[in-house]
């Protein structure tokens, strides 16, 4: 797969870590950032076997449509055998996560290196 050029935009950063795409979410994501966000994601999600992080460290505000992005990343990357893992910190994005269930399809990891030394399966299922 040809590696396109990483994005720079106001809300993510895209690179490319352990044989991982890391997508680094900024600042507040609500319905405008998951606009711009969305393309790149479906991009990414699109291909077989992708091994892919969140990481949502940088994340001030993130609102419904931050957890449709991250619901959505998920239940494509499971129909394409890839696998998620999420980097979050902020109480209160844990706290969203934890009400509405997020947490047992895809558990935080407090650090990238903790995200990534985990073994393969990470996403679970209901």
């Amino acid at each position: 797969m040809e590696q396109e050029p990483a994005p720079l935009t106001r809300h993510l950063r895209v690179r490319q870590d352990r044989g991982h795409t890391v997508l680094e979410f900024r600042g507040e994501i609500d319905i405008a950032a998951a606009l711009e966000i969305a393309p790149y994601l479906d991009r990414v999600t699109a291909h077989p076997d992708v091994r892919l992080v969140i990481d949502l460290r940088q994340v001030d505000f993130f609102d419904c449509s931050g957890l449709r992005l991250l619901y959505r990343a998920r239940a494509r990357l499971l129909d394409q055998d890839g696998e998620l893992r999420l980097v979050c910190t902020h109480p209160l994005t844990l706290r969203i996560m934890r009400v509405t269930g997020l947490t047992r399809l895809l558990p935080a990891h407090p650090t990238l290196d903790a995200a990534l030394g985990q073994p393969e399966a990470t996403s679970g299922s209901l």
